[in-house]
């Protein structure tokens, strides 16, 4: 299949993203389009200069692609992080989201990541979570918001949202079943050895 065919989607990495809100996320992601290429998608990581992220302890990622020759993608995935704090007050990076968003057929984010979305204005009346510690906030920031407050993640039609950090793995599973198939994200979950049981 090539790559003019693919449906894509983007993570978006930016300096002081959680690592585990992109990395989580891009492991379910990779591992499903890399291991059945006949789905017909791919994953791509995506920076504002395409320059290398260096994450909020101190892993470095290298993106494929900058936002200005980045390929149109059908999925765009908003991690969080303390780096969230900053593109909160960014004009630039809001109108980049709320452009990409309108573009994309889903848009989602991860911990944090819901705050951006909320301070660019695409949580109006939408149902959405985020981290446990920031709930307060993003009903702040968007008083028409349901706040979830229990959730994993939050499915809202074009819209998903998921709790923190560790909860955009169960988010990227479900976006794997609603692409896909149920079966599918079961074959991935399986791959990846993803059953939590906590050692303590």
């Amino acid at each position: 299949m090539s790559d003019e065919t693919l449906r894509r989607i983007a993570i978006l990495l930016f300096p002081d993203v959680e690592e585990l809100d992109a990395v989580g996320p891009w492991e379910v992601l990779s591992y499903w389009t890399r291991k059945f290429p006949e789905d017909g998608w791919r994953v791509d990581c995506v920076s504002r200069d395409g320059a290398p992220a260096q994450c909020a302890k101190g892993l470095t990622i290298l993106p494929h692609f900058s936002r200005d020759v980045m390929p149109p993608v059908d999925v765009f995935l908003h991690p969080g992080g303390q780096g969230t704090r900053p593109l909160m007050e960014d004009e630039d990076h809001l109108a980049w989201v709320r452009k990409l968003s309108a573009e994309a057929a889903l848009t989602t984010s991860v911990c944090t990541g819901a705050l951006v979305l909320a301070k660019a204005g695409l949580l109006r009346d939408r149902a959405v979570t985020t981290h446990r510690t920031s709930l307060d906030l993003l009903a702040e920031l968007e008083p028409t918001a349901e706040v979830r407050r229990d959730s994993r993640f939050v499915d809202d039609g074009d819209l998903i949202t998921s709790a923190g950090i560790s909860a955009g793995i169960d988010m990227a599973l479900h976006l794997v079943a609603r692409l896909h198939s149920v079966e599918r994200a079961r074959q991935v979950r399986h791959g990846i050895q993803y059953d939590p049981e906590p050692p303590v």
